[in-house]
This record gives structure tokens, sequence and C-alpha cells, in this order.
């Protein structure tokens, strides 16, 4: 019978430091990721375009939407998914849960 490994989630911090427009990155295992407060709700995503690795880190956010400040490509904070050119490619997304007023992400 083989083993369930249970994935370990990182905190990002507690919500009330996290107003809404609030953005922040986290490392989970070596990688860079990006933790926005959208409209109530948390969305994380790795913090790169996937047109030419730039981070998403400060890109303007608005209909559920990220762009890249570099070439104005848009992912969805959702689903990850590039919606505009340049970006053809996702961008990896995490899962986020809240619990006892702290903000956590985990891979997918």
């Amino acid at each position: 019978m083989s083993e369930q490994v249970e994935i370990e989630r990182t905190p990002v911090g507690r919500v009330e430091d996290m107003p809404e427009g609030w953005q922040g990155t986290v490392d989970v295992a070596g990688v860079t990721v990006l933790v926005v407060n959208y409209e109530g709700r948390f969305y994380a995503l790795r913090n790169n375009c996937t047109h030419n690795d730039y981070p998403l880190l400060g890109g303007d956010i608005a209909m559920g939407r990220i762009t890249c400040e570099k070439h104005g490509a848009k992912f969805e904070l959702a689903t990850g998914k590039a919606k505009t050119l340049p970006a053809v490619k996702p961008v990896k997304i995490y899962a986020t849960e809240v619990e006892g007023g702290m903000v956590y992400i985990r891979p997918l």
C-alpha cells in the first residue's frame, strides 16, 4: 500500500495585513509566488510572465486579470491562462486557503 504524502501549505500572512488590492510574494520550494487580494479573494500564481520571464508583481489588476508591466500580456488570476499576446502559455497557479485569519498557499 502506498503512503500519500501531504503537500505542505506555506503561510503568506494575516488577512488583516493584506487589504483589497494588496500584492506580495512568498517563496515556495525555491519558486517565487505572487499572492494578490482581488475583490476580497486571494489568488496565487508564479511570479513570472511566460512570455519573457518578467516578474508580475506590481502589474495592474482589473477584471480578474493581471497585466505584465513589460509587454502588456494579461493572465487570469483564477486559472493562470494567458489572455493577450505576446504571452500564449499560462502561468502556474497555486491553491489559496484562509484559516484562523491567516492566508496559506499550496501547490496544486
